[in-house]
């Protein structure tokens, strides 16, 4: 029980991870509706597709895009089609591996920490997961 809730700790973290990473890249550029715009900025040339921006390095792929803090802290979230972020049990992993003070836990564990967090989390399809509106 007590790996299921330093995993459950970690989606946490990547949850806020996320939002502040909304919150800064909307600063930056004030014609961000919505962290998913990213992607359409970098693909008509309005933006590079990796860069500087604040305290983030960033580098749109395929349907969504790499964010790393100053600290190393990794997070890799994908857009659907109507915008909403969405992360796999490989990003969350991915994520508590790039912590200052790293954190390896099992996809099992992972996949029991998002399940406890229905309704914060949606499954929008299998292992792909977003936050609740």
């Amino acid at each position: 029980m007590e790996r299921v809730g330093a995993a459950r700790d970690l989606v946490l973290g990547y949850v806020r991870a996320l939002n502040a990473i909304d919150e800064a890249m909307g600063v930056a550029i004030p014609s961000l509706e919505r962290l998913a715009d990213v992607v359409g900025l970098a693909r008509s040339r309005q933006i590079n597709r990796s860069d500087h921006i604040g305290t983030y390095f960033y580098k749109v792929h395929g349907a969504g895009c790499r964010f790393v803090s100053d600290n190393g802290t990794e997070v890799d979230v994908d857009f659907a089609a109507d915008g909403s972020e969405v992360f796999d049990l490989w990003r969350l992993r991915g994520y508590g591996l790039s912590l200052p003070e790293p954190l390896d836990v099992t996809h099992q564990d992972l996949r029991s920490a998002v399940r406890s967090l229905q309704p914060l989390l949606n499954e929008v399809r299998p292992g792909w997961f977003s936050v609740a509106n």
